[in-house]
């Protein structure tokens, strides 16, 4: 049996942090955007955006944002002493499942029409039946398990700012030499080469559907100065910015 105590959505500013707190019931929080740690329980967990928190019943858990982040979480009483093993925190499925039953819990508790209690009980019913056999299969990895995966998202999402190895190493949990040996590993190339093609190709685009200035170009695109800027893409291109630009606009 399923009983829903609350659901609530929510802003953080970047840099809150909200400190250790239990609760009695389970306690659901959805990452609609955000991304910073988790810890539940004895274990430090990432989360990003399309991400989830599951926190059994009297279990300490904190959290630290880093940019702004919007949120959405539930209470709930559940029978089902499954659900205790999967505290964590996870990534949702490619639908965006789990995100779609509670945003049809959140308009169906602020319109509280007619059997209301009873509908969000149902609804949330189908998130933990889902959430069991999404999570409680063999193997299902968490956010955790998966620490160099999390910092390549990371870098997806900042390549154009300055990203010292050494930081996203220690972002990892790995050895500086460990992390470049598991990222070349999984991805085919270095860390440092990842990120050089990462802001190559954005600097191509910006050449091509932009009349900003090479040095605006370089700027944008995270390289340290229009000399590096030039003599990196010439070697990776076999062109320089400027003649690539006038080739694709020929």
């Amino acid at each position: 049996m399923v009983r829903v105590l609350y659901i609530v959505s929510a802003e953080r500013e970047s840099g809150t942090y909200i400190p250790p707190l239990q609760h009695k019931c389970y306690e659901l929080v959805y990452y609609i955007k955000g991304l910073g740690t988790s810890n539940v329980g004895a274990r430090s967990y990432h989360f990003r955006n399309s991400s989830f928190s599951l926190i059994p019943p009297n279990t300490n858990h904190d959290e630290s944002h880093q940019p702004e982040a919007d949120i959405l979480f539930v209470g709930f009483h559940c029978d089902n002493p499954q659900m205790n093993a999967l505290a964590g925190v996870y990534e949702d499925d490619k639908e965006q499942t789990v995100l779609h039953h509670l945003l049809r819990m959140k308009e169906e508790f602020s319109r509280k029409r007619d059997g209301f209690v009873e509908l969000l009980n149902l609804q949330m019913s189908e998130i933990t039946v889902h959430l069991l056999r999404l999570l409680g299969a063999p193997g299902s990895p968490s956010l955790s398990e998966d620490r160099v995966q999390y910092v390549m998202n990371y870098m997806d999402e900042h390549y154009r700012q300055k990203l010292p190895i050494g930081s996203l190493a220690e972002m990892s949990g790995y050895s500086y030499d460990r992390f470049r040996h598991l990222f070349k590993e999984r991805y085919g190339c270095s860390p440092l080469r990842y990120l050089l093609l990462k802001r190559l190709d954005y600097a191509k685009s910006l050449l091509k559907h932009t009349q900003m200035h090479i040095s605006e170009v370089s700027e944008a695109s995270g390289f340290v100065n229009d000399a590096q800027f030039c003599n990196m893409f010439k070697r990776e291109i076999g062109l320089t910015p400027r003649t690539f630009r006038i080739n694709h606009r020929a």
